[in-house]
């Protein structure tokens, strides 16, 4: 055989096809003549006619290599029990034809979610054996109709209520009424409530913070800076007094803004300042004034200054504790009231509010004890006191109204309706500008949010506390807005300590097998060591501490 045609049939043999006729009977072949070689006769059959033995050498070796799978694969099923065959076969599905298309069921999907998504493959692998969703048999008619809640029967949703044709109300509607309720008593949307809130910086620190507190070991565990509701742990201190024991009615207990000093004072005519310590309470000072039983006693806001009033007097008294003077301001010109009682002082010092008679009170400066301006509500002030950024003036008049003044234009702002008030006794804003207590005559204390009562004619209270069944006399928020005192001198142990911003009375206070409280005609929490005093009529100051 010649050594051309050797060279052109030995591709053919090893890719084990026929060679073909046409190939071999080109044109370009004939041209090259028997002895002329075979790239330099037709350089294009050079670049062509390799690949087509190639691709037909690919299709063979890819038919065997199919045949042998399936033949070991059928010598693999022979050797396997009919039970491992069914349960392959409910698994994998009849794939005896084609193998092929099992893998491609097995790996299609993973490859499409690591393509669409940047998760796990535990997670991929999870999201594909996740079972479809089936539809339901049949639908109950019953399910798709609204339930109705009756608001009537139940006393806690009654006071939800608007209007009385509100007596039903659909589960959906009573689910947002308990939000607006919620956000009403919280003074708006919490932020951790917030769902469309926005990922930040101090995000990303507090999980680097998580994750470094997880790398470490310890005690992390402390108690909680919030007061819990429910029992108030606190223990009975030495009476305030005890060094100057009196059998005349406290009318003023007071602790000095800035010192460990508490102020009692009575209608034995005397102001007694003592030492508070817990155990002794040692006597400082006491002023005696003559023919004057002390109706009210304060501190001024910096604790320099002493002011009291008497209970049948005009005259100021002001008693400078630096320079230990005692100056009586008789007369306040322009001030016509025959009788000075009952005053308040500004939290920032600026201003003293003296009410009066007839529904006048009188705004003083605090420095020069001058007439700033007076104003007038309808009916009779019953009490009186300042906001807590000393802006503001509200006023609870007779007749169970409730008027807000503005101190430097001397306008009324609003006027809102004490809700189930008939005639206000007291009044008081906490220190943190959130919450306005009115107590009235028939035992209740209703409790506002601060920014409804600067709006709202008929502001709805955030709760309404009903563990007092006589005239609510007295009135006072600790320093950090957590207890709320009530109290009323028309009943001995009429007193309560309430929880905020639960609204909940404490169950432990007082004790009423010990009964030593008797009637309570004043009361005050020292600004930072967590004492509270009351004055009872039997002349001591009884002092409490949280533990």
């Amino acid at each position: 055989m010649p050594p051309e045609r050797r060279n052109r049939t030995r591709p053919d043999r090893r890719a084990g096809a026929r060679p073909d006729r046409k190939t071999r009977m080109r044109p370009d072949d004939r041209a090259a003549g028997p002895g002329g070689p075979l790239q330099k006769a037709a350089p294009s059959f050079q670049r062509k006619s390799p690949a087509r033995p190639r691709a037909a050498a690919a299709v063979v070796a890819a038919e065997e290599e199919r045949r042998l799978r399936q033949r070991n694969r059928q010598t693999l099923e022979e050797d396997k029990p009919a039970v491992e065959r069914c349960l392959e076969e409910l698994v994998f599905g009849d794939v005896e034809d084609d193998e092929d298309a099992l893998l491609r069921r097995l790996r299609g999907p993973r490859v499409q979610v690591q393509e669409d998504s940047g998760d796990s493959e535990v997670e991929n692998e999870a999201k594909d054996n996740f079972p479809p969703q089936k539809k339901p048999v049949w639908l109950d008619e019953e399910d798709e109709d609204e339930e109705m809640v009756d608001m009537m029967n139940n006393r806690f949703r009654k006071d939800m209520m608007k209007n009385a044709s509100e007596n039903k109300l659909s589960k959906d509607e009573l689910q947002k009424r308990l939000k607006e309720e919620f956000q009403h008593a919280m003074g708006g949307v919490p932020a951790w409530a917030e769902t469309n809130k926005r990922k930040t910086s101090s995000d990303d620190e507090s999980e680097e913070d998580e994750d470094d507190l997880l790398q470490r070991t310890g005690n992390f565990i402390s108690t909680s800076t919030s007061l819990p509701k429910g029992i108030l742990k606190m223990k009975h201190c030495k009476h305030a007094n005890a060094e100057r024991p009196t059998t005349a009615r406290i009318s003023s207990v007071q602790f000095h803004p800035r010192a460990q000093v508490v102020m009692v004072a009575g209608l034995d005519n005397a102001v007694s300042l003592f030492q508070v310590d817990g155990k002794t309470n040692p006597k400082i000072q006491s002023i005696y004034l003559e023919k004057f039983p002390i109706f009210k006693a304060c501190f001024s806001a910096n604790g320099e200054e002493v002011l009291a009033t008497s209970t049948h007097s005009k005259v100021l008294y002001v008693y400078d504790m630096l320079a230990g003077k005692l100056i009586p301001v008789h007369q306040v010109r322009g001030l016509k009231e025959k009788i000075v009682r009952s005053f308040e002082v500004s939290p920032d010092g600026s201003f003293l509010l003296i009410n009066g008679v007839a529904g006048y009170f009188h705004l003083l400066s605090m420095k020069t004890k001058e007439l700033l301006g007076s104003m007038k509500i309808n009916g009779r002030i019953a009490a009186s006191t300042f906001s807590s950024d000393s802006k503001k003036v509200y006023a609870s008049s007779g007749d169970g109204d409730v008027y807000v003044w503005d101190v430097n234009s001397r306008k009324c702002l609003n006027r809102f309706v004490d809700e189930g008030s008939l005639y206000g006794l007291s009044i008081a804003t906490s220190r943190n500008g959130q919450y306005v207590a009115c107590g009235s005559n028939c035992g209740v204390v209703n409790i506002y949010n601060q920014d409804s009562c600067l709006q709202e004619a008929n502001p709805k209270p955030i709760k309404a506390i009903m563990n007092l069944v006589t005239g609510v006399t007295s009135l006072t928020f600790n320093p950090t807005t957590e207890i709320l005192a009530i109290a009323s001198e028309k009943m001995k142990e009429a007193v309560r300590l309430v929880h905020l911003p639960s609204c909940t009375v404490f169950s432990n206070f007082p004790v009423v097998k010990k009964k030593n409280i008797s009637l309570v005609y004043t009361m005050d929490f020292s600004p930072r060591s967590g004492y509270f005093a009351l004055g009872n009529e039997k002349g001591k100051a009884l002092m409490y501490r949280s533990s």
